[in-house]
């Protein structure tokens, strides 16, 4: 195993600092996501120094890309400066961050050589949206939990069959590689790894001024894509964000209306106007489909997706999803495909029929 890392130097014109206790290094691939990277690395910058004067203090990282030439990310964006790949046991960690999906050109491959050369030295490696993809080329992800966006999780599943990817939640800590499904939830990570090194109260400052409440939890689901924009009025929209942050439990009627400041009478009538069905109906309907978005893209049993679709047994679930959906959850696992339309297409189809603008 190798020894503590090596200390990065500190940018020119910033004095060392021998209290440093979070070293990472970006691996940047061609045409790698804005977001994720923008996410991670400004938890650390905020974290690293006190205020907001930007010094590599508590924290420090590096740009990295294979000729060290600028990173030009999937909107076109630039990073620079970047520089070419460092001694691998300079840091805590390796983030690589992806993007667009294409086959691999010279540079991908330079970074997976980097990868391996960094996983035997025992250097953490930290897989951040479709950097997962060279983890895995890189066969660094045999045996092991893999996170991936739900956006991404069919084209992982058709390039590396025999991989299991995780898509119902935002990470996965798996000791020495960590997956990140990106977007936001990178910030999520990053301040976890930072109160990991530094501190509660240091990731808390991030996440702050980054004006995040607070961190989430890596074992939290992903936001599922369920498509209501049709949806004019302000108070069924309030309501439908409100069941949508508890899909594991059935909220009765007047609950949901007192949620959202109205009578339950009021609520009843809002929704059939807006959506041609009661709220009590969408939301046990809501909470199908994601019972259906379970079924497709992990590998829990039908038990367990229904106790969290918040239905009271399996023959409940059951019985209900298939009037839902014309098939029951273990068809459903048997014959993926047959369904997979229905979690692209706007849910309620009676929106439609009621002419909806």
């Amino acid at each position: 195993m190798p020894t503590r890392p090596r200390r990065l130097a500190p940018p020119h014109g910033q004095t060392p600092d021998p209290a440093t206790a979070l070293s990472v290094g970006f691996v940047l691939l061609p045409r790698f996501t804005l977001l994720p990277f923008a996410a991670f690395v400004d938890c650390l910058r905020l974290a690293a120094d006190e205020g907001d004067r930007s010094r590599q203090l508590r924290c420090r990282w590096r740009f990295m890309t294979d000729q060290g030439v600028d990173a030009v990310s999937s909107c076109g964006a630039a990073i620079t400066p970047c520089e070419t790949f460092r001694d691998p046991v300079e840091f805590d960690y390796l983030v690589v961050i992806g993007g667009v999906l294409h086959e691999p050109g010279a540079a991908d491959l330079a970074a997976i050589d980097y990868l391996r050369r960094a996983a035997g030295l025992g250097v953490p490696l930290v897989g951040v949206c479709t950097g997962v993809f060279s983890l895995i080329q890189a066969g660094l992800m045999d045996g092991r939990r893999c996170c991936i966006s739900w956006y991404h999780h069919g084209d992982l599943a058709r390039r590396f069959p025999a991989m299991q990817p995780v898509a119902d939640r935002l990470f996965v800590d798996d000791g020495d590689r960590l997956t990140c499904a990106g977007g936001a939830a990178t910030a999520d990570l990053a301040a976890y790894l930072v109160e990991r090194h530094l501190g509660r109260a240091w990731a808390r400052k991030s996440l702050h001024i980054m004006l995040i409440d607070e961190r989430r939890r890596g074992d939290q689901a992903q936001p599922q894509p369920v498509v209501f924009e049709r949806v004019e009025d302000r108070l069924v929209r309030k309501a439908i964000g409100v069941l949508e942050q508890h899909l594991g439990e059935a909220i009765s009627v007047d609950d949901l209306a007192a949620r959202v400041g109205a009578s339950r009478r009021g609520l009843e009538r809002k929704f059939q106007a807006a959506l041609g069905v009661g709220p009590q109906k969408f939301a046990r309907d809501l909470r199908l489909r994601y019972g259906l978005w379970l079924l497709h893209y992990t590998e829990r049993s039908v038990t367990e997706i229904g106790e969290q679709c918040g239905f009271a047994d399996t023959a409940h679930f059951s019985r209900h999803f298939r009037a839902c959906f014309g098939r029951s959850p273990s068809q459903v696992r048997r014959d993926p495909e047959a369904t997979r339309d229905q979690l692209v297409d706007p849910f309620f189809l009676h929106i439609e029929a009621i002419g909806a603008p």
